[in-house]
């Protein structure tokens, strides 16, 4: 299901590998203070940016065919039109999770990730459902 609150608590909760799609070194940007308070959740950040930075002192990469390690979130920062390439490529590393972020909306592309058996969070922001879960990162 969408948005279940049980996996978006999971998702937090449980450590595991998140792929942010987007992330740079620009601090002004959403992905930066989002990562940074996913990573202090206790997960590892892959960030995924043409320019392949490092980011919170962990090494990018251009795509998610390059990351060399399970994905269990891939963590897509990018315009809604992208979206659904992300997703597809999300499906084609056999992660287990897509997560859009708020304002990211593409139902084909969810319905794509679900049917192929990943959890999908789109439309919410991993920092405020970590507050309301009362998470500190």
């Amino acid at each position: 299901m969408r948005n279940d609150p049980a996996t978006i608590e999971r998702l937090l909760t449980t450590p595991g590998t998140w792929a942010v799609v987007g992330l740079s070194t620009n601090t002004a940007r959403a992905a930066y203070g989002v990562s940074a308070l996913v990573r202090g959740l206790g997960h590892r950040i892959v960030p995924v940016h043409p320019r392949a930075e490092t980011v919170h002192d962990s090494p990018g990469v251009r795509s998610l065919a390059e990351i060399d390690v399970p994905v269990d979130v891939v963590d897509v920062f990018v315009n809604a039109g992208l979206a659904g390439a992300v997703v597809d490529q999300a499906i084609a590393i056999g992660a287990k999770a897509v997560w859009l972020q708020l304002g990211v909306i593409d139902q084909a592309a969810a319905d794509r990730a679900e049917a192929a058996g990943l959890d999908v969070v789109m439309d919410r922001c991993p920092a405020i459902e970590a507050g309301r879960l009362g998470l500190r990162g």
